[in-house]
């Protein structure tokens, strides 16, 4: 009876033999392969011994099986295919020779034994330096695969891997293939890879047609949302980056507003793009909370929507108006205001903003006084003016409204963020989409490409409609500070959610106590363009920012217009007044009021129209004006043109429409 270390021991046994059989098997093929050469060269002789002529078929025949290898070889390293060939040749050499004079004449048998043991060791040795990850296997896989998509020839250079991110230069067939070929193939090789398209990208090399680097990024860390939890750096200067997201390899997301002279960084205006659902939303709300969480920065914001969604930071902005003829001053005080800050910048000798113009001035090199000493000058913030749902505004101030101040804002210390869903050629003219070259570009309809990100970005690899509004807050970033290299990264920005609401909350009281307030120089001339209608932080007697109540009231009937507020509604009507018009059809109706009486009538208007803080202006306005004071409408365009001749009103850029001069700025 066997016992149970007996059977222990023979389990054992079995288990080593089979697990060395196991390991031998890879490198018993050259063995097995010598030994048929044996075999075949004994055989050879048998048959062959006395015939010339087979010794001529076998010579002919090791020669071109030889050829043949070489050539068969020639898609594999240049190390593999000279050890393949001179193995053939070897074998095919001893083979005739032993087929004509006998496998056990002369030195035959010993070139055999030696020649066969050497050949065979040399392909284990082989095997054994090459691992599953080795150069040999990566470069066989990766030749491959550039078959596959069209790229035989190219040829893969030196390779970096890092985590969940492979970059490998890649030089194509010199007269034949050019870097836009790899453009074309990068769909091909992401469908061969079973990757999204934006996990392959292609970085052609500037200095060369032929050579660049392919990167792959297997994983997608991207997938799962990042909640928004604070800004990166509050209290920090607005030249520190800007974090409002993270690339798809872990990398964070930043971007620069302000530019550095030694960093040969120039002032960024963004365009923000995207649509319908693509998280623009979260993209301007993760920038915004960034600039207003800095200390040395104040900023102006035009909102069409009503601040839906930035109502929380509704204290921290210097000045924030809805759509309309408020944006219309908003766009009017920035033309005026971005000269004035240069020539400011100017006296003080920075050729561009730097931090040190923030504060107050105690350098002398920073001096505007003659004698160069100290002049204690206020210092003068950052500012950003943010356009959002900008398309609105475009179509009311005309295609080229932010032309002008896009191209004259960066030597002013100022960075313009226009925001909108699709920023084609129809909706903004050719010059302010050059003077806005940073990007945000999230998800859009394919078709819409072109008019978020230069053409080199997308032959790199960024395809923004291949999201469209499937994955929220994915985007590209092209910017100034950015590696090149970065611009076709995907990368995604940080959700904000409705717990999302009290820290946006906290930050704004914390910009109220802490933030830069509007220097002298930016808001003397907002106010001596638009007057009351710049407003700047408005503080309760408490100190703290008074928001204006938006209730509303017209629900419960009891919101009234400022000039019906004393009516009584149970007095009599007034009676008929000379002049009155019988209310016909067709014709126009309320009193015609004679030259001078017109004249004041006119002023009069104005004053409301400036006390109520409304600095632009035009015909429309008026008709609303002479319908509540039952006056006709048609004096109204000579007097407006009457008001411009004695300096109350200028000229906007836009067709019929008027800024008020304040009165205070006029004098």
């Amino acid at each position: 009876m066997r016992t149970r270390s007996d059977h222990s021991t023979s389990t054992t046994g079995g288990s080593i033999g089979a697990y060395l059989l196991h390991r031998a098997k890879p490198h018993l093929p050259p063995w097995l392969g010598v030994v048929g050469i044996g075999v075949a060269g004994s055989g050879a002789h048998l048959l062959w011994a006395d015939s010339v002529g087979a010794g001529v078929g076998l010579t002919l025949s090791a020669v071109a099986l030889t050829s043949a290898t070489w050539w068969a070889g020639r898609e594999t390293s240049p190390q593999r295919r000279l050890h393949s060939a001179i193995t053939v040749a070897s074998a095919s050499a001893w083979v005739t020779a032993a087929a004509l004079e006998g496998p056990l004449a002369g030195i035959l048998p010993d070139t055999f034994l030696m020649g066969g043991v050497v050949l065979a060791l040399s392909w284990n040795v082989r095997m054994a330096l090459r691992t599953s990850d080795g150069p040999a296997a990566t470069e066989s896989a990766d030749k491959g695969l550039l078959a596959k998509v069209g790229l035989a020839k190219a040829m893969i250079g030196r390779t970096q891997v890092e985590p969940n991110r492979v970059t490998a230069a890649l030089a194509l067939e010199g007269g034949e293939q050019t870097t836009d070929d790899v453009a074309k193939a990068l769909v091909r090789i992401a469908s061969a890879l079973d990757l999204p398209q934006s996990a392959v990208r292609f970085q052609p090399d500037p200095d060369s047609a032929r050579r660049g680097d392919l990167v792959i990024v297997p994983k997608d860390m991207l997938t799962e949302p990042q909640p928004w939890e604070g800004p990166s750096q509050p209290g920090a200067s607005i030249t520190d980056p800007l974090v409002i997201g993270q690339y798809d390899d872990g990398s964070p997301l930043m971007v620069w507003l302000p530019g550095d002279p030694e960093a040969g960084r120039n002032a960024s205006h963004f365009l923000i793009a995207g649509g319908t659902g693509s998280g623009k939303g979260d993209a301007a709300l993760n920038l915004m909370t960034e600039i207003l969480s800095r200390s040395d920065v104040i900023m102006w914001l035009s909102d069409p929507k009503a601040f839906q969604d930035f109502r929380p930071l509704l204290p921290a902005y210097d000045w924030a108006v809805e759509g309309g003829a408020d944006t219309e001053a908003m766009v009017e005080a920035l033309q005026h205001v971005i000269p004035a800050r240069t020539g400011w910048l100017g006296r003080h000798s920075y050729r561009q903003w730097t931090k040190e113009a923030a504060g107050t001035q105690t350098d002398p090199a920073h001096s505007c006084r003659p004698d160069r000493t100290a002049c204690g000058c206020p210092g003068m913030p950052y500012m950003v003016a943010w356009m959002e749902e900008a398309a609105n505004t475009l179509r009311a101030l005309g295609d080229d409204a932010f032309t002008g101040i896009a191209q004259e804002a960066r030597s002013a210390g100022v960075s313009l963020i226009v925001s909108l869903q699709r920023p084609s050629y129809d909706q903004m003219s050719t010059s302010t989409r050059a003077s806005l070259p940073s990007v945000i570009a999230l998800g859009c309809d394919p078709r819409d490409e072109g008019f978020s990100l230069p053409e080199s970005v997308i032959d790199q690899g960024a395809h923004p409609g291949a999201w469209g509004n499937r994955k929220p807050g994915y985007c590209y970033i092209v910017s100034g500070g950015i590696d090149p290299e970065r611009y076709a990264s995907p990368g995604r920005t940080q959700q904000f959610t409705t717990r999302s609401v009290s820290v946006m909350e906290m930050l704004a009281q914390w910009g109220v106590r802490n933030g830069a307030e509007a220097d002298p120089i930016t808001a003397g001339a907002a106010k001596a363009v638009v007057g009351r209608a710049y407003t700047g932080r408005r503080t309760d007697e408490t100190g703290q920012v008074a928001v204006p109540d938006q209730t509303d009231d017209i629900q419960t009937g009891t919101q009234l217009d400022p000039e019906d507020a004393a009516m009584d509604p149970e007095a009599d009507l007034p009676p008929a007044q000379q002049g009155d018009d019988t209310p016909l059809f067709g014709q126009e109706t309320g009193r015609k009021p004679g030259p001078e009486e017109a004249r004041q009538l006119f002023a009069r208007a104005l004053d409301e129209f400036e006390a109520a803080g409304q600095m632009v202006i035009g015909p429309k306005d008026f008709m609303d004006w002479c319908d509540r004071n039952n006056l006709g409408r048609s004096w109204v365009s000579k007097r407006l043109k009457d008001a411009a001749m004695e300096g109350r009103l200028q000229p906007t850029s836009q067709t019929g429409r008027w800024r008020i001069v304040p009165v205070l700025a006029a004098a």
